[in-house]
């Protein structure tokens, strides 16, 4: 007990040690912000997946008392929100497993809590994380109309000549207070789960992973329940106001999540394909575009499932490597006891 404290102790300091030096990061290099400030959540996802809940609660913990020391409580408050935290449960999730003959499966195996599930939770965290900012930032028409007047005043300094109609100016004021939570909502919700993915690899090649990597062409997709939720955003936009508000931000989050989804059963639909990477290039290339990026969020709608994937329990030996079990339209219990966090 002693040498796993030693172990998870100084992995934990360690790694909000990193998370807050690249939080700062962000914050003086404007350029790379987006980018620095997910990889924060990379040295939080690293210490929980491979060293335990312990190693990424001391993360996270380490991280917000350096954030409140070197700058703010509040700069540590929204640090914690929109990374660590979504980090530290991310990595939870990704180690909780049960035995698979509490899902009907064989008693040798474990089963481990789904991808898809995984990432419903990251849509949900991320939504709740930019309705917050909102608020704390009085997110609103009259925000947005204040950027827009400031951009339009810029452009006629530099360009004397231009001028924007007062309805085209309106338009674009009222699309923007919906777009803006939209596309952020959406870029954080792939950024991090991009930090997820690399910190499985990294851990795996480690050797330290507790959980098995899995195929994520395979296995990435959205629980069949997001689709409700999904649509239930888009309801929202329509009433205006503040729903109309949050249903954007539902509609970027979980668009993101079927979005994700979709580019990842293209990439199955075409393996062992000859025309599959210069397919791969054109449709990652096409969704650039509004039309084609919808298309993909349709077949990520279209395709939604569950997959667990499945390895011997320690100590029974078996084949090396996870088993996947995939149900799809199907509801099987959350895999929701940890077997893992002795660690």
């Amino acid at each position: 007990m002693t040498n796993k404290i030693q172990t998870v102790l100084p992995t934990g300091i360690i790694a909000g040690i990193v998370a807050t030096l690249l939080v700062l990061g962000a914050s003086a290099q404007s350029s790379l912000a987006s980018v620095l400030y997910a990889a924060s959540a990379l040295p939080i996802l690293i210490a929980g997946l491979g060293w335990g809940n312990r190693a990424a609660i001391i993360g996270v913990l380490t991280a917000a008392i350096l954030g409140a020391a070197l700058v703010s409580p509040l700069f540590a408050l929204a640090m914690a929100i929109f990374t660590l935290i979504p980090a530290g449960w991310l990595s939870h999730l990704a180690n909780l497993a049960r035995p698979a003959s509490e899902l009907g499966g064989p008693d040798h195996l474990m089963a481990w809590y789904p991808i898809s599930d995984i990432l419903l939770h990251l849509c949900g965290l991320v939504t709740i994380a930019v309705i917050i900012l909102g608020i704390a930032i009085g997110y609103g028409p009259e925000l947005t109309g204040q950027m827009v007047d400031a951009m339009n005043s810029a452009l006629q300094v530099q360009e004397p000549d231009f001028a924007v109609q007062a309805d085209a100016l309106a338009q674009t004021k009222s699309m923007l207070v919906l777009m803006l939570p939209m596309f952020q909502g959406g870029i954080w919700v792939m950024l991090l789960f991009a930090a997820f993915y690399i910190a499985v690899r990294i851990v795996s090649r480690s050797g330290r992973a507790l959980r098995p990597r899995e195929d994520m062409p395979s296995a990435l997709r959205m629980n069949r329940h997001a689709i409700f939720i999904f649509l239930g955003g888009v309801i929202l936009t329509f009433i205006g106001g503040v729903p109309a508000m949050i249903g954007a931000t539902i509609c970027g989050t979980f668009g993101a999540g079927f979005l994700m989804a979709g580019f990842a059963s293209l990439h199955f639909r075409t393996l062992g394909k000859d025309w599959r990477l210069p397919a791969l290039i054109l449709c990652y290339l096409s969704t650039m575009l509004v039309l084609p990026a919808l298309a993909v969020v349709v077949l990520g709608l279209s395709d939604t499932r569950r997959t667990i994937a499945l390895t011997p329990v320690k100590g029974t030996g078996g084949a090396a490597g996870p088993k996947t079990d995939k149900t799809s339209g199907r509801d099987d219990k959350d895999p929701d006891q940890s077997n893992n966090d002795s660690n």
